[in-house]
């Protein structure tokens, strides 16, 4: 099968389209045709190897966290829980391989049924953002009705999603992004736009809730939080992790008021709840461009240099 590979740590020109075996059917697992997948941040950080010590030099890597596709096997002992061979699903891949692949072999645990209303395109937009925006708001920072939420990072993959579930949830929402991004985060239901370039801590105000995708300048930040608020980050900074991971730490001295930090792990609980609520029309998709696999590399430097609307999108299947 196609899939993409990198053989070294470096820039995005690193990934290649390369060839592998199909996966095994292993007890208890399913097999995945893709069809779509999507660039996230973490995606860079592995393949720029910036947190090589935790990913080690073994090569060739692969690479891609989420997909959608069609379910093509499954292993007699595999828990299915509503799909069947044959099914539209989503999922992903944890830390089982990359999803920019043609197939993907994984627990029958990481996948649940695909939402009815949405291609695999638009569906594979929402998919991490959308879980990792619903555990930062609401089982992180306990977001409540009529509370003010900052999302830093509002135009990206992540915060984009995080605009419109604290919407769902009666927040109000102010969102930072680029100044060319303030429309467009005002019509995902943004009560307030700011340039993130020239807002100041005045301009800002005080906030019950901080929602953070960027990982930079995290304490100046958390000087925002209103008594009692609570302030959650999916990132440590690209350009300095290590100074982030100890702005995070060091935070712990102030208690209920530090610095959350999670990587998000979702279940087939999350990937299920996360299908009602699109179905339900909470969430849509906001997709910024699509890629061919062969353009793979293409589509992270698209991530690393432009000011994104949305998600980027691997087309795999076409």
């Amino acid at each position: 099968m196609r899939a993409v590979l990198f053989d070294r740590y470096g820039s995005p020109d690193e990934l290649y389209v390369g060839t592998l075996p199909s996966p095994e059917l292993r007890a208890g697992g399913v097999v995945v045709r893709v069809d779509a997948a999507s660039v996230n941040g973490a995606d860079l950080l592995l393949r720029s190897g910036r947190l090589g010590v935790l990913t080690g030099r073994r090569f060739p890597k692969q690479i891609g966290i989420d997909f959608v596709g069609s379910l093509v096997a499954a292993h007699p002992e595999a828990d299915l829980s509503g799909v069947s061979v044959g099914s539209r699903v989503w999922g992903t891949v944890a830390d089982q391989g990359g999803s920019l692949a043609e197939f993907v072999g994984i627990p029958s645990t990481q996948i649940a049924a695909a939402p009815n209303n949405l291609t695999s395109l638009e569906a594979v937009t929402l998919l991490a953002g959308g879980t990792t925006a619903y555990t930062g708001l609401v089982q992180k920072a306990h977001l409540r009705p009529g509370e003010r939420v900052l999302i830093r990072g509002a135009a990206g993959g992540v915060g984009s999603v995080a605009i419109q579930l604290a919407k769902a949830l009666g927040a109000h929402v102010t969102a930072l992004a680029a100044a060319a991004s303030l429309e467009f985060v005002l019509g995902l239901g943004a009560d307030v736009a700011r340039d993130y370039r020239t807002a100041t801590r005045e301009d800002l105000g005080k906030f019950d809730v901080i929602f953070d995708t960027n990982g930079s300048d995290l304490l100046a930040f958390r000087r925002l939080l209103a008594p009692g608020g609570r302030m959650v980050s999916i990132a440590f900074g690209k350009k300095a992790p290590v100074r982030g991971l100890l702005a995070i730490a060091g935070s712990a001295v102030f208690g209920r008021r530090r610095i959350r930090f999670f990587l998000g792990k979702p279940t087939r609980n999350d990937f299920q709840r996360l299908t009602e609520q699109v179905e339900r029309g909470e969430i849509r998709p906001v997709i910024d461009r699509v890629f061919p696999l062969a353009q793979s590399a293409d589509a992270h430097t698209a991530l690393e240099n432009h000011s994104i609307q949305g998600k980027i999108v691997i087309s795999i299947s076409e």
